[in-house]
């Protein structure tokens, strides 16, 4: 669920698999994490396998969790409207409760957590931000305003843009990605098909995924 950082701050705490999986079981939905967030003035949206199937109108498959990304400097807005809740930080395979600001500092990624059950629900990303530019968080040098990179459901929830979807997912390209990626190519118009084709041509030049582009 996480990507590897370089040189984890001390304290992190190493939580097997199996483990995980079992505190991952009650995840909430999109609606549930719009609901709680629609009075939270600021920007925000949904990632990964749920983003496509918002933008596919309909739930292809089950989600193991949800994630969601908010550009970094607000996300003490988020944290306030889940005051009930705590945050682990997360990274290079290792969770910190309670984490400090040096820990936030040295991570990216955090975890809703239920304090009663223990169970996670959201899984929240603090996203480089620029104005109303969406950044690319691995190659900061792909930056779009927002109004391209963030689409939005029919009830308002916002979600990244499938071709960016995707673009992430080319990175792993875990059977669930290939999965989404099949299911997802026949509902994109040529254009987001050709802004697809372009970044994986420049960021990932040998994917296989080009054969089909």
């Amino acid at each position: 669920m996480s990507e590897t950082d370089e040189q984890p701050p001390p304290g992190g705490i190493a939580v097997p698999d199996e483990e995980l999986d079992a505190r991952w079981t009650n995840a909430w939905t999109p609606p549930q994490v719009a609901d709680r967030l629609v009075n939270v003035g600021v920007p925000w949206w949904v990632v990964g396998g749920w983003a496509l199937d918002l933008f596919r109108g309909e739930q292809s498959r089950d989600h193991e969790d949800i994630e969601i990304v908010v550009p970094a400097p607000f996300f003490p807005q988020i944290r306030a409207a889940f005051s009930d809740f705590e945050f682990d930080a997360v990274g290079s395979g290792l969770v910190w409760t309670d984490p400090s600001k040096e820990v936030m500092a040295a991570t990216w990624q955090t975890w809703i957590r239920d304090p009663v059950t223990d169970h996670y629900l959201i899984d929240v990303m603090r996203n480089p931000h620029q104005d109303q530019t969406w950044i690319y968080r691995r190659h900061q040098d792909l930056r779009l305003p927002y109004s391209q990179a963030i689409g939005h459901t029919a009830d308002g929830i916002p979600y990244l843009a499938p071709e960016l979807v995707l673009l992430f997912k080319a990175k792993a390209a875990r059977p669930k990605d290939q999965k989404d990626f099949t299911a997802t190519l026949p509902l994109l118009d040529p254009g987001r098909q050709a802004i697809l084709r372009s970044l994986l041509t420049r960021y990932h030049p040998e994917h296989p995924w080009l054969a089909n582009l």
